[in-house]
């Protein structure tokens, strides 16, 4: 599956537009997690622990978008955008979402 942000996979043509599709992951941040991801925001530096649950969450809802747009019979997803949320009372829950549109590409004979 050819995923893209920009609106055409270069040396493929379009043939068919398939319809929007999203994937979206929420995942809660661990208490231990965020008391250590505090200290470190305190004395500057990264948060591994957030990092490496973002890469999680993002990777999910990206799985979800393509096996949306196999099951429409796309070969490709353009227009990719991605967005990330943290809701919740506290702020402890993380939420990705990625939308784009599915479209069925072929080689561009004109190449």
């Amino acid at each position: 599956m050819i995923v893209t942000t920009t609106p055409s996979v270069q040396g493929k043509r379009i043939t068919r537009y398939l319809g929007l599709v999203t994937g979206e992951a929420i995942l809660g941040a661990n208490i231990f997690r965020d008391m250590f991801a505090a200290v470190r925001d305190i004395v500057g530096g990264r948060s591994a622990a957030y990092e490496r649950e973002l890469g999680r969450a993002r990777e999910i809802a990206l799985e979800d978008m393509e096996e949306w747009a196999e099951e429409l019979g796309a070969n490709a997803i353009v227009g990719v955008d991605i967005d990330y949320e943290s809701f919740g009372q506290t702020n402890g829950m993380m939420m990705v979402s990625i939308s784009g549109t599915a479209v069925h590409v072929e080689d561009d004979s004109s190449d």
